[in-house]
């Protein structure tokens, strides 16, 4: 498995969407990773089992340590084709500076870091959410979701969502894509690209605990889902897919929405 030309990163691999992503590319080299190494084995195994390439390392994405060791694990791999960040977390946790230390600053490290070893044609691609697109422009707390490393970058956010961690997920998601398009021409600099993805109501373990948390809403936004139905994984999976293939060459810089156009109405107010 060493000196691959196609080496493909997923964090979150052991979570719904991660799993899926994964067994979208079975032509490549897979280095799975989440924060337990028992969960990442698991994965691991169940890959290799059914015929993949993939081997993993556990990783806490808000730790640089950690990251740089996945990085340095990757390029002994071989060559970068694509880091897809899956992981993340939702306002279910029910604490605000975790959401955003695992969604935002975590993604932070994983671009600073994953920048030194992309090549010509490698791509990022970040799972952001649809949510994000509900949270207004705003050059105050938009620089701290843009650098959310920095002193008070925290403290500058929760100003505005008042410690709730549904709206902090809301908020580090429009994050996500504050920091792909600050990012954007430095990768492009080295013929990398790097995109994010925003789901909807997709059916994972998480999606569906939030439907338990607040049922009468998710139903609500499924009624209002053009197409009548929430998200497979496999529908953000095929998109991530593309994004990483030649086909999606000259596409750099941008949010893919996965919503079942359901976005518009929410604006509307469903």
């Amino acid at each position: 498995m060493k000196n691959s030309n196609n080496i493909v990163v997923i964090t979150g691999g052991a979570g719904g969407i991660g799993q899926e992503c994964a067994r979208a590319f079975k032509k490549d080299h897979l280095i799975i990773t989440d924060y337990a190494q028992k969960d990442v084995d698991e994965v691991v195994k169940k890959l290799n089992n059914d015929g993949y390439q993939a081997s993993g390392i556990a990783c806490d994405i808000t730790n640089k340590k950690d990251v740089q060791k996945l990085v340095e694990f990757t390029a002994d791999a071989g060559q970068l084709k694509a880091i897809i960040h899956t992981a993340g977390v939702s306002g279910t946790i029910k604490d605000a500076k975790k959401v955003f230390n695992i969604n935002l600053v975590g993604t932070d490290i994983i671009l600073d870091s994953f920048y030194h070893i992309a090549k010509k044609n490698s791509a990022a691609i970040l799972l952001s959410s649809m949510m994000a697109h509900t949270v207004p422009e705003n050059d105050t707390y938009d620089y701290a979701l843009k650098n959310p490393q920095e002193d008070n970058s925290l403290e500058a956010v929760n100003k505005v969502v008042e410690e709730n961690a549904d709206t902090m997920y809301n908020f580090t998601k429009r994050g996500v894509i504050l920091l792909m398009l600050k990012n954007v021409d430095e990768w492009g600099e080295k013929g990398a690209r790097i995109l994010t993805v925003s789901p909807g109501v997709i059916e994972t373990k998480m999606g569906l605990k939030a439907a338990e948390e607040h049922p009468e809403r998710m139903e609500k936004i499924k009624n209002a889902t053009p197409l009548k139905r929430n998200g497979k994984p496999e529908d953000v999976s095929n998109m991530v897919h593309f994004l990483a293939s030649e086909k999606a060459n000259f596409l750099t810089g941008t949010d893919i929405l996965v919503d079942g156009g359901v976005l518009n109405n929410i604006k509307k107010g469903l």
